[in-house]
């Protein structure tokens, strides 16, 4: 894969740490911004996968309702903590 150049304005405190941080590691201030651009974009993406994945999942109209969650929540730290609760809410049940 190609690279070719790419130009952004830092501010100083930030190229300040960028140069610190490169210095640290012992690599060009580049190549972390790189890496960091990478990493949010990554991480950028795997949210938005996530949320379309809740997306789909909520077309199905499959849910927990409020009180069946609140009642395993309030049994949490007590000796009768419920298991995690089920869909109690379909599109057959509304």
């Amino acid at each position: 894969m190609g690279s070719s150049p790419y130009s952004i304005r830092l501010d100083d405190a930030l190229r300040q740490s960028l140069e610190r941080e490169a210095e640290i590691e012992d690599r060009p201030p580049a190549q972390l911004a790189v890496r960091a651009i990478r990493a949010m974009l990554e991480a950028k993406a795997a949210k938005r996968a996530a949320i379309e994945a809740a997306l789909e999942q909520a077309d199905q109209g499959e849910f927990i309702s409020a009180e069946a969650m609140n009642d395993w929540i309030d049994s949490w730290d007590t000796e009768d903590e419920l298991s995690a609760p089920k869909v109690d809410i379909t599109p057959n049940s509304a």
